[in-house]
């Protein structure tokens, strides 16, 4: 599709080129309209520079689509080549109909100057979508969170970032909420970044949490959570942990990180918290948590002698 509006836009620039040399030749207006003629012609060439100028970018984008696999450099190299041909037309045509090519760079300088005065929050988003192409903070297809929007990254634009909500006020458990979110890229350069699936380590530990009374055996229900963690994770869980490791040693961090999943103990009021803490890719915590607690209960209720529950006003 992208093909063949580049070749019609091409089409339309050819023969509005045709029309202006035709018409530069053959047509003579009356006395009363020699005034109208040069303006013809600008409006012409003007409509050539932009249909070129479009047609261009729809060949270029079709092609990033057949030679560049990767989505997420062919959308950040489509919005390069997209700038890059709109201040180009906008330069060509504004020299075309004031046939003042040294004039319009110096305009464009001091209407840039006062834009910059008036526009300064979309400039400064203009900023931050370089920055975000340049030091890759994230790119489309990251789960991330910006101050209180989170989601997954569908659109890095000039000025906004969308995502596709994730948790909001309207669901919770890292589950979407079909709602999409604009972020202005301004965001990016004043407010912390959390990225949860970056390229090199695309996982986040979470946690399952069990409460249990104080007259269960704590030692046996800590190992039943390690063994059905152990059983669906371990071996998945280390291999990423490694991964992990490897990275670690490259900054200046000194951190020991548990390669199997563990489980922590906390004192409530009546009763006992285990949180079983486990690694997984960001988009199936709660596919995982909900398999792992399923799991540890039905191991639970099956020794009522040794595990027993919380009970009470407190619960």
């Amino acid at each position: 599709m992208k093909r063949r509006l580049g070749y019609l836009a091409f089409v339309v620039a050819l023969l509005a080129i045709v029309a202006v040399s035709v018409l530069e030749t053959a047509w003579v207006p009356p006395e009363s309209q020699q005034s109208l003629k040069p303006w013809v012609l600008k409006g012409l060439l003007a409509l050539a520079i932009a249909t070129g100028t479009y047609g261009a970018y729809l060949l270029l984008s079709a092609g990033m689509t057949r030679l560049v696999h990767d989505k997420r450099r062919r959308h950040d190299l489509r919005n390069v080549v997209r700038l890059v041909m709109i201040v180009a037309a906008i330069v060509a045509v504004a020299g075309v109909l004031t046939d003042q090519w040294l004039g319009v760079l110096f305009s464009l300088g001091i209407v840039g100057f006062g834009v910059t005065v008036a526009l300064q929050q979309p400039l400064t988003s203009l900023l931050g979508w370089v920055y975000i192409l340049a030091m890759r903070p994230y790119q489309v297809g990251d789960r991330i969170r910006v101050e209180d929007a989170k989601g997954d990254v569908i659109d890095v634009d000039f000025l906004v970032t969308t995502l596709w909500e994730v948790e909001g006020d309207l669901v919770s458990s890292h589950q979407p909420s079909g709602r999409t979110v604009t972020v202005p890229n301004s965001l990016i350069l004043t407010s912390e970044v959390f990225n949860y699936s970056r390229d090199d380590f695309p996982f986040v530990w979470s946690e399952v949490t069990m409460q249990v009374s104080y007259e269960t055996d704590l030692e046996f229900a800590r190992e039943t959570m390690q063994a059905v963690a152990d059983e669906h994770l371990g071996d998945e869980m280390e291999r990423r942990v490694e991964t992990y490791r490897e990275q670690l040693a490259e900054t200046p961090v000194d951190l020991e990180v548990q390669g199997r999943p563990s489980v922590n103990l906390t004192q409530g009021e009546t009763w006992v918290e285990l949180r079983l803490r486990f690694l997984t890719r960001p988009r199936k915590i709660q596919a995982t948590k909900n398999e792992l607690y399923e799991e540890v209960l039905a191991r639970f209720q099956a020794n009522p002698d040794r595990v027993s529950f919380p009970v009470g006003r407190f619960r």
